[in-house]
C-alpha cells in the first residue's frame, strides 16, 4: 500500500512540473506585455465647449520600446464618447472625439517625435515622449449647447495602440505574441452637467 501511494505521489509530481512551468511562462508573458491605463479624467465647462483633461499610465513593454527605438512607428488612438442613458430605450449618443498619435524615432537626430495631425514635438528620450502623450489637457470634446444642465450623462475614455497601423511584417506578431500587445483599459463615469464648473471621473 505504501509503495502504491509513493508511485502515485511521484506521478502527481511529474504532472505538476509542466503545469508549473506553463504558469511561470504565462506570468512572464504578462509581465512583458504593455499596458495603457487611464488614471483620471475631468470635463470642464468653457464658453462654448466642454473640455477634457485626463491622465494615463503608459507602459509599452520591452518589445515595443525596442521596436520604436529601431525605427518602427507606433500609432495610438484616443477615443472619448459621451452618451445619455435612457430608461426604456437605448442610450442616446451625444458625442465622439478621436485623437490620433504617431510615435517615431529618428536615428539621424537621435530624437523621438510625437505627432498629432500636422503638429509634432521632438524629445530626447522615450520617457519624455510617453509622459507628454499620457497627459491630455483642455481638449474640446463636445459643444456646451449639446448638454442640458441637470441631465445625467455617461462618459467613456480610452487610449489604445493601433496595431493595424504597424508595418505588415509586424502585424501578425502584434495579434498573436503577447510581447507586442498593449492591454488597454477604459474609464467610464457618470456626471450631471452643471451650469458652470467641472466634473471629474471618480
Amino acid at each position: 500500500m505504501t509503495a502504491f501511494i509513493t508511485r502515485c505521489c511521484k506521478r502527481l509530481e511529474v504532472w505538476r512540473r509542466p503545469v508549473s512551468v506553463a504558469l511561470l511562462l504565462f506570468a512572464a508573458g504578462a509581465a512583458l506585455a504593455g499596458s495603457i491605463e487611464p488614471r483620471h479624467a475631468t470635463l470642464s465647462a468653457g464658453d462654448e465647449h466642454y473640455a477634457l483633461a485626463a491622465e494615463f499610465t503608459i507602459n509599452l513593454g520591452p518589445r515595443l520600446e525596442e521596436a520604436v527605438t529601431r525605427g518602427v512607428p507606433l500609432n495610438f488612438n484616443l477615443e472619448f464618447t459621451l452618451d445619455r442613458p435612457r430608461k426604456y430605450w437605448v442610450d442616446e449618443h451625444i458625442a465622439t472625439r478621436n485623437l490620433a498619435y504617431r510615435l517615431t524615432y529618428h536615428s539621424l537626430t537621435r530624437q523621438y517625435r510625437l505627432s498629432t495631425g500636422s503638429l509634432y514635438q521632438n524629445f530626447d528620450s522615450l520617457r519624455e515622449a510617453l509622459r507628454v502623450m499620457s497627459h491630455i489637457g483642455a481638449l474640446p470634446v463636445v459643444e456646451k449647447t449639446a448638454l442640458k444642465p441637470g441631465e445625467t450623462y455617461t462618459a467613456a475614455l480610452r487610449l489604445t495602440l493601433d496595431r493595424s497601423q504597424l508595418p505588415k511584417l509586424f502585424q501578425i506578431d502584434a495579434f498573436t505574441d503577447r510581447d507586442w500587445q498593449v492591454e488597454g483599459g477604459t474609464l467610464r463615469w457618470q456626471f450631471v452637467a452643471p451650469a458652470t464648473g467641472s466634473v471629474s471621473a471618480p
